[in-house]
């Protein structure tokens, strides 16, 4: 079961990211999709925690504080590069965290001389030029450069979020107060840019991003409830495979084989970066 959760989580971020890149081709504003991205899980959220008369104060305000402006900071770069590189692209590029959490690992977390990490930092951003150099064009590079930013900024909000679990803080509310985050931005974006011009397809598009986030984000919280993270960590890259086929199908994506075996080393290298940093005992 926990497999089958990781699995649906996967498939339903691959679907979030197509719809955040079919909602912006048919005029809706990035601000407007990370609004919807936020909204239904604070909603719901509040809803459930004011039914089960459960306590929204947090327990660390500055541990939440870095989380949100790590995790919003990586959304709005990931949602930019979907907007702008084909799917299988920008979604390979938003799961170099655990490389990046490496190369912290390696420079400042006491582990310069671990073979394994130098390993997977060098096995994965070889990766990463395999899978930008034959998918993108001239005009695409700021976009890659982003979403490798967003990248950066998850693992900077994956060490938040450990802190946070450290001290007891329930996923519920670490959730919450991101997803509030997250609708605060898109506020202040909406506020500089406007609501934008979608059309009908677009708006679906934007709801599509809000309900397939929220189930994504449920079910993936399931399966690292239920057993081995590594195990959750592991399948969680089985959406750059569901991005790379949704790609294909809807918008035509040719990968190459270039393209394909650096889209393998990114897993390869992100996997061999999540089993050494889940068996060293220091903290990340």
């Amino acid at each position: 079961m926990q497999a089958l959760w990781m699995l649906v989580a996967s498939a339903m971020f691959a679907i979030m990211g197509s719809f955040v890149k079919l909602g912006t081709e048919h005029g809706a504003s990035l601000p407007q999709v990370v609004l919807f991205r936020g909204l239904p899980s604070v909603i719901l959220l509040l809803i459930w925690a004011r039914a089960g008369r459960q306590s929204i104060i947090p327990t660390s305000w500055k541990l939440h504080i870095w989380r949100n402006l790590s995790g919003v900071t990586s959304m709005w770069l990931g949602f930019f590069a979907i907007s702008h590189l084909p799917l299988a692209t920008a979604t390979s590029l938003n799961y170099t965290a655990p490389l990046f959490i490496a190369c912290w690992m390696l420079g400042w977390g006491g582990a310069q001389r671990d073979p394994v990490r130098i390993l997977a930092v060098a096995l994965g951003f070889l990766g990463v030029i395999a899978v930008l150099r034959p998918s993108i064009n001239e005009e695409q590079w700021l976009a890659a450069l982003l979403g490798m930013g967003a990248g950066a900024m998850s693992a900077i909000a994956m060490m938040q979020i450990r802190q946070l679990g450290r001290i007891g803080e329930p996923e519920w509310r670490t959730v919450l107060f991101f997803s509030v985050a997250v609708c605060a931005s898109s506020g202040a974006g909406l506020a500089f840019e406007g609501w934008g011009y979608a059309d009908w397809t677009g708006y679906l598009s934007l709801l599509g991003v809000g309900v397939a986030g929220l189930f994504g984000q449920l079910a993936m919280t399931r399966a690292f409830g239920m057993g081995s993270a590594l195990l959750t960590a592991a399948l969680q890259y089985s959406t750059i495979i569901f991005a790379a086929l949704i790609g294909m199908g809807f918008w035509g994506d040719h990968l190459d084989a270039v393209a394909w075996a650096g889209m393998g080393l990114i897993i390869f290298a992100g996997l061999l970066s999540v089993w050494r940093t889940m068996r060293d005992p220091k903290p990340v």
